[in-house]
Formats: structure tokens, C-alpha cells, sequence
């Protein structure tokens, strides 16, 4: 057994972590390169190199897999950098992406914009054909005109084709028919046909769905070629894999053609990671917060598991595939702060990103951030910056903040950086709030999870206006996404529309559409299977009461047994409670239908096993390196601080805030009242006193 390497390519900085059955494991970061993300991960894995005293070829010699959690898609949308793309749909149909089923984000906003059109509308195409709801052909494909749009976007310079006809889930044969034509007049455009990407109800949904991944995976293609050929030159034997957004891995070659799936490739690790070192740290209730250097991204876990969502938008267009339900807003420590035109503070959502940077990365920069006021606050030590790798000025931290800041507000230097703290934490809470309270779950029932570069640096203050009673800080916090990817498995999610009435007997052609649904996923394993130790399914059912429009998820039995008709009506009978659970009323006895049948086929890796160390209790005083003037909103003012050196704490060592605990890449703020123990599995546990 070799080397796993998991990389997490963010915003800022290129995260690794380590894996070896014969060495500890171990965990870094090196700046991202937002031109070219493949030169951030080959310097993550020579500075890998560099650490185990190896060539970097000789190392990829003795790596096994590495697991890349990619932001290419994630900018390729928010930058709207994808490929020049068209689309062919049933004629009279090509203004349902626009029409968006009437969705607005704001209803009160008459100036609101509409979003930025991927597939602008002279280059989505309606021709003739026509499939009903059974699959019956109403009318035939007409392939001239197919032809027609081939090469009138030939002659356009498309490079990727969307389509997206009615009902094509049911039968999908014109989008197979029109998928061959476009390959014989015009084999240079990738294809992507909405029946393979999402076989769902709801034309809105899937059409827009394709859309974005004809859009994006081009480029991801290039990207993942790039790196499979960069690592094959430098002799790596082993696989690249690559993080989906429903929290599992999958090989780069399907990932390539399926780059919507990948919209939350990186945020997904942590959510993994957060599940996993929960469970082991007696924690299984938890909000995953990631605060890195461009978003803060937050998501629930509900007794050890990730919750999924398919009602995901990703720069204001739909994406219909489950995926971990992670709520993103821009918030990090390169958010910058500015005074709007009524005089009001806010922070964010524009960040000063990699480069230029903080203004007290000294690259450039002269907007102050959230990092800056940290820095000018005593949170973070100028000289102890990523370990010290890199050294902080903290006066032009100071003098951006002053000059932007307080200046404009009439506030001294003080007070302007307090103000950015806690409107960045605010704008924090929210999101949780938005993915706790506003879905009727009360935060204080859930411990949080704080990783990503700032999150430690934020979380003590967000739990005390939160009221949660305990933040986990797992040592490997600043690399805690690059850690889910070595602790994920690979993962196949299959969707696929079905109808069916609890007074109708289809059971028979039910558990045939799961079996090819089965089929289909566990095909996807095969060129895998040595890495596996075995294979899980999970199956469900969307349900929902007749003529109403949103359904409940129901998981069925573990395992692929086929389904009995008793089976399925205890399935029914646990809709009714799970639909009193979540709005509040149940219906028993009314009928109910099945709209989608949904397929999860994990593939168990080896798993990645956490290092534990005895408690070994011990003083404070013996990793305590010193002390350091802090602003502290309690107290009002600076207050000699004592600084302990996280490398020097061992497991069952108690702190009482207010203190400082230095990681080499992270750093943990205790508030005053607040205490802290490094449990057994190198994570800290704050508590409220």
C-alpha cells in the first residue's frame, strides 16, 4: 500500500493531506494559482516531495491514488468562463430555461436583473418532435432540421451541445437519434443529452441542469486531461480521482463528461471530514462551517450523515442533482470591507482572493479584510502566519484599514477592525441560521464544526451569539476538505422518474427500473473494483399526497432485495409520518404517488484510519509560548493574551479563555469564559462555561 494523497484546490490555497499505512499522517497547504489550478497541485505534491526527502517522480511512483476536489467548475460559473454553448430542444420550448418556472429571488425588486444566459437564446434551437408523458412518439424526429443546427453552429464556433427535449426520460430515443447526427456533421462539439444527465420530471430543472454541464465540462475535460498526463509523464501508476458534490469520489474520466456533478467538489470533502471525525468525537449532531479565504460554506449533519439536496443554484441556474446541501455566502479572510453609500460597514462579498491578497500580504493589496483586521485585533500573529512561512505586515494591514475605514466612519483604527470582526460574524451566523433555524432546527441542538484556514480564528465569537453549547477544531481544520477526500469512497447517484399510485400494483416494473438502475451505477465501478472492500446500496422514493407539487424523500430498506407490495406500503405508511415531521400535518388513507426513484452505490475503500492518542494530561504552562495583546469586545479593550503552541498540547490539557492556540496553519481564538481540551483524536472541543 502507497501513498493517498488528497488535494483541495480553494480560492487561496492549495490544501494536501497525506496518507501512508507506515507513516503519520500529515497535511499542508501552498498559494493557488487562479490562471492555472494544475500548477498549485503539482507544487502541493513537490512540496509532499520535498517533505518525505523524495523526487517528485519517485514519489508518484509510490502513491497509490490521488483524490482532487476541484473549484474549476465553481469559477468556470461564478466567472462564466464555460465553453460557447448551444442548444437543441422540442420546438416552441427554448425559453424554458429563461422562464425559469417563474422563479425570482427577490419578489420586491422590480430592478432585479436577469441571470447571465450560459446558452444565449440565438444559439438554443427548437425543432420538430414530440414524445408524451407515456413515451409515445407524437411526432417523428425530423433530422434535416437536426442537421440544420449541427452545422449552423458549426459555422458559429460552439463548442458544446445541450439537448433537451419533453419526456426524453421516458423514451429516449430522438436525443439518441439527434445525439448520432451531431457526431456525423459535427464530431468536434462535446454532447451532453438531458436524458443521461438527469432523468427527471420537471423540464425546467433538467434542461437547465444539462445546460450547465455542457457549459462547464469542456473545460473540465481540458483541466483533468492536463493533470492525468502531467502525473503519467512524472510515472504516477497509480488512479486520479476526483470529489463529486454528493460527497463521493468518482474516475476523472467520468468526471470529465459529468461536470455539473462537480459544482461543490471541494466544500463536499469537509462535509465528509465533519461526519466522519464527529462520530468519533462523540458528536453526531453537527453544522459543518468552512471559512477559507473567499466563501464560508455551512452545512448540517444529522446523525453522522451529510444532508443532500436537489434544489441547488449555483450562480442563479438550477442544478437538479442530489447533491450535500452546503449553503455558500462570501465570506472569508480575504473578504474586503468597504463603507457604502449611506455610511454603513459591510464586508464582502468581494474578497481580494490569491492575488493580490490582504493588504498585510504585502503583494499589492491596499483593501482592507477580514485577515487584516485580525491581524490589527492580535488574532493573528504577523510572524507566525501559515507556520511562518510567510511573514505579515501588519502596518499595512493597518493603514488600509484606516484609510478605507475609519477614516470615512469618523472611528478609530480600533473600532473600524472590531466592526469588520463582527459583521463578517454576523453575515456567518446567518447562514447558519438560514440552514438551522429557518428550516426549524434549533442550533444549540447541534455542535459546531469549525475548519477551513479562519474558520477557528471566527468560531468561538459565532458560538457565543449563537448560543452553541460546543465547537469542534480538528487540528487538520486548515486542510479539513483535503482530509475528506482520502476519507471518502467512490459514489455513484442515479435518479430516475417513475409514477406510480399507492392504488396501482407496479411493483414488478418498479424494482426492473431500480435493477437498471443498479446496473448503470455499478458499471461505473468496474475499472475500480480493486480498490474496493465492498459495495453498499441505498435506495429511496419521492412521494407526496396527490396534486400536490413537492414530495418527501423516503429511504427504503438497506440493501438491493427486490421490493414486495407489503414492503412498499409500510414505505407509504412512513411518508405519512415523515410528511407531519416536516410541514406539519399527515393525511392517512388519502393516496399517495411515487414520482422518482433515487439509486446511492457506494464503494467502500480500505478506510483511512485516524490517528488516537492517549491522554496524557499534563500543565497549560507546557505549551505555553508566551503572551500577546488581543482585542477583546467582553473587556472592551487589549488584554494581554497567553499564546500556546498547538504542536506542544497534548490530549486532555485544559485551557480557560480568553487564550490563543497557534497551529502552524490555523489559530484558535478562546473568548473569555470559554474552555478547551484536545481530545483524543487531535481535536479540540470548545466549551461554554
Amino acid at each position: 500500500m502507497g501513498y493517498i494523497i488528497g488535494i483541495d484546490v480553494g480560492g487561496t490555497f492549495t490544501d494536501f493531506v497525506v496518507s501512508h499505512p507506515s507513516k503519520k499522517l500529515f497535511h499542508g497547504k501552498v498559494p493557488s494559482t487562479p490562471r492555472d489550478e494544475s500548477e498549485g497541485v503539482l507544487a502541493a505534491i513537490q512540496q509532499i516531495a520535498q517533505r518525505e526527502r523524495k523526487e517528485l517522480a519517485a514519489l508518484l511512483r509510490e502513491t497509490d491514488i490521488i483524490i482532487l476536489g476541484t473549484t474549476v467548475v465553481t469559477n468556470a460559473m461564478l466567472e462564466f468562463k464555460g465553453a460557447k454553448t448551444g442548444m437543441i430542444t422540442t420546438r416552441g420550448f427554448r425559453d424554458v430555461v429563461e422562464l425559469r418556472c417563474n422563479y425570482k429571488e427577490s419578489l420586491f425588486d422590480l430592478k432585479l436583473p436577469p441571470p447571465y444566459p450560459i446558452v444565449p437564446r440565438r444559439y438554443r434551437v427548437g425543432i420538430a418532435e414530440r414524445v408524451d408523458y407515456t413515451g409515445r412518439i407524437v411526432t417523428p424526429l425530423d433530422a434535416e432540421e437536426a442537421r440544420q443546427a449541427a452545422r449552423r453552429f458549426k459555422s458559429l464556433g460552439v463548442e458544446s451541445i445541450a439537448v433537451c427535449f419533453l419526456f426524453s426520460y421516458v423514451n429516449p430515443a430522438h436525443e439518441l437519434r439527434v445525439r448520432d447526427i451531431l457526431h456525423e456533421e459535427y464530431p468536434e462539439a462535446a454532447v451532453s443529452l438531458s436524458h443521461e444527465v438527469l432523468p427527471q420530471v420537471r423540464e425546467f430543472e433538467r434542461f437547465s441542469t444539462t445546460m450547465i454541464n455542457a457549459y462547464v465540462s469542456p473545460h473540465l475535460k481540458k483541466y483533468l486531461n492536463h493533470l492525468t498526463q502531467m502525473f503519467s509523464e512524472r510515472g504516477f501508476p497509480g488512479e486520479l480521482l476526483v470529489m463529486q458534490s454528493n460527497g463521493g469520489m468518482m474516475r476523472a474520466d467520468f468526471a470529465a463528461e459529468r461536470g455539473v456533478e462537480l459544482a461543490l467538489s471541494g466544500p463536499s470533502g469537509g462535509v465528509i471530514a465533519t461526519a466522519h471525525l464527529g462520530k468519533l468525537s462523540g458528536h453526531r449532531n453537527l453544522i459543518a462551517m468552512d471559512m477559507g479565504g473567499t466563501s464560508y460554506d455551512v452545512c448540517v449533519v444529522k446523525d453522522a450523515v451529510p444532508e443532500l439536496s436537489s434544489k441547488y443554484w449555483l450562480s442563479r441556474h438550477r442544478v437538479g442533482l442530489p447533491m450535500i446541501d452546503i449553503h455558500t455566502i462570501g465570506a472569508g479572510g480575504g473578504s474586503i470591507a468597504w463603507v457604502d453609500k449611506g455610511g454603513g460597514l459591510r464586508v464582502g462579498p468581494r474578497s481580494a482572493g490569491a492575488e493580490p491578497g490582504p493588504a498585510c500580504y504585502g503583494l499589492g493589496g491596499v483593501e482592507p479584510t477580514v485577515t487584516d483586521a485580525d491581524v490589527v485585533l492580535g488574532y493573528i500573529d504577523p510572524n507566525y502566519f501559515l507556520g511562518g512561512t510567510i511573514k505579515l505586515d501588519a502596518e499595512l494591514a493597518k493603514r488600509a484599514i484606516a484609510e478605507k475605514v475609519a477614516k470615512p466612519l469618523g472611528i478609530t483604527l480600533v473600532e473600524a477592525a472590531s466592526g469588520i470582526f463582527r459583521i463578517v460574524n454576523n453575515n456567518m451566523n446567518n447562514a447558519i441560521r438560514y440552514v438551522s433555524v429557518m428550516r426549524g432546527r434549533d442550533p444549540r441542538d447541534f455542535a459546531l464544526m469549525a475548519f477551513g484556514g479562519a474558520g477557528p480564528v471566527h468560531a468561538g465569537a459565532q458560538m457565543k451569539d449563537l448560543k452553541i453549547k460546543s465547537v469542534l477544531v480538528p487540528k487538520t481544520a486548515p486542510t479539513f476538505s483535503a482530509l475528506g477526500a482520502i476519507l471518502s469512497d467512490f459514489k455513484s447517484s442515479r435518479v430516475q422518474s417513475f409514477h406510480m399510485r399507492s392504488t396501482e400494483n407496479k411493483v414488478a416494473d418498479l424494482n426492473q427500473v431500480f435493477k437498471r438502475m443498479y446496473e448503470g451505477a455499478f458499471s461505473l465501478l468496474d475499472k475500480s473494483r480493486d480498490l474496493l472492500v465492498r459495495i453498499d446500496v441505498r435506495r429511496y422514493i419521492d412521494l407526496r399526497y396527490i396534486r400536490q407539487v413537492h414530495e418527501v424523500t423516503v429511504e427504503l430498506p438497506l440493501g438491493n432485495e427486490p421490493l414486495t407490495a407489503a414492503g412498499l406500503s409500510r414505505m407509504f405508511e412512513a411518508f405519512h409520518d415523515q410528511h407531519e415531521a416536516r410541514y406539519g400535518f399527515k393525511r392517512p388513507g388519502y393516496p399517495v404517488e411515487i414520482i422518482n426513484l433515487r439509486l446511492d452505490l457506494v464503494g467502500a475503500r480500505v478506510p483511512t484510519d485516524l490517528p488516537r492518542v492517549a491522554r496524557n494530561g499534563g500543565s497549560p504552562d507546557d505549551a505555553r509560548k508566551g503572551t500577546r495583546a488581543a482585542y477583546f469586545d467582553e473587556l472592551k479593550d487589549y488584554a494581554e493574551t497567553p499564546v500556546y503552541d498547538g504542536s506542544r498540547m497534548a490530549p486532555g490539557i485544559q485551557i480557560r479563555g480568553p487564550a490563543i492556540v497557534e497551529e502552524p496553519q490555523t489559530t484558535i481564538i478562546l473568548l473569555p469564559g470559554q474552555t478547551m481540551e484536545l481530545d483524543p483524536y487531535q481535536t479540540y472541543i470548545v466549551s461554554a462555561s
